[in-house]
């Protein structure tokens, strides 16, 4: 696997998983991701607050990014969780989107343990798991013009499912790569280092978009209005009881051990609906217009 994973070069690597319930058409559907950024969906779910408020909406689970982005192309959604670089890059070739709120979406750049990478400058002809356009791309550029590193010779592997990703640092099949929480934090567990947490910048990139065209609709508009206010219900929620609250949500929407859960940020907290940093915006749209 390690082989051909070095011989494809670029190869994308995605996934999806399937809810096998029939799409309503009345419903608000966005798609998510087995990602903690979309812990307060899924807690709404669960808790019935989204039925409580009146609100119909239903949640589809993808596992790659990329599969997000076809979905609301091709309208199967109206809202996706994403991250601003891949959704500027949407806008730039003609889709309309609304920004409804930044998430809590941070990247950590790991690398293996049999890897013994230690610091970025140790990148140099190694492999490194990322998804094209997007927020890890964008990052990992940074990463090897911060060290010095010419940019053919750290070789960028697409791997687009998360947990795909997860698991070839398991199996020490990948150098280094970059995974979102919880899959960091599962990773950091198994002895893996960390070369860079977006966190820590306070770098957010998290998205929750919808296609632009509903809020000419006013019942579109209004379920945008209502699953905001629901969205800040559930962060109430998980900031009041904890993540250890919801373990058991947790480890079946993003499919991860009840030790990772465990170990957790204990601090973990998650703001109310508010737009992204128009600062993150730009840096997402300048990085697009060098490619």
């Amino acid at each position: 696997m390690a082989f051909l994973v070095a011989s494809c070069g670029k190869k994308e690597v995605s996934g999806m998983i399937s809810d096998d319930v029939p799409l309503d058409s009345a419903a608000l559907k966005v798609a998510v991701m087995p990602t903690l950024d979309c812990l307060p969906l899924y807690v709404a779910e669960t808790l019935g607050l989204f039925g409580r408020e009146g609100v119909n909406v239903q949640l589809c689970r993808y596992q790659a990014q990329m599969d997000c982005d076809t979905a609301i192309a091709r309208r199967r959604v109206e809202g996706m969780m994403t991250d601003l670089v891949r959704a500027e890059r949407l806008k730039q070739q003609g889709m309309r989107l609304h920004y409804a709120t930044a998430t809590q979406l941070s990247w950590q750049l790991l690398t293996s343990r049999t890897a013994r990478i230690r610091q970025a400058k140790q990148l140099d002809d190694k492999m490194l798991a990322m998804t094209r356009y997007s927020a890890t791309a964008m990052l990992a550029d940074e990463v090897v013009a911060g060290a010095g590193l010419q940019d053919d010779r750290v070789f960028r592997i697409q791997v687009n499912d998360v947990s795909v990703r997860l698991n070839m640092l398991e199996n020490g099949i990948m150098d280094a790569l970059f995974l979102p929480e919880p899959q960091a934090t599962q990773a950091r567990n198994l002895q893996a280092h960390v070369l860079m947490d977006t966190a820590a910048d306070s770098l957010w990139l998290g998205v929750l978009a919808f296609n632009r065209d509903l809020t000419d609709n006013s019942v579109r508009r209004q379920q945008i209005e209502q699953l905001l206010k629901v969205y800040n219900q559930a962060c109430d929620s998980i900031n009041a009881y904890g993540l250890p609250h919801y373990a058991a949500l947790i480890e079946q929407q993003c499919q991860v051990s009840k030790n990772t859960i465990d170990s957790l940020p204990v601090n973990y907290h998650f703001r109310h609906a508010s737009l992204p940093d128009v600062k993150a915006i730009d840096k997402a749209g300048n990085w697009l217009k060098k490619q």
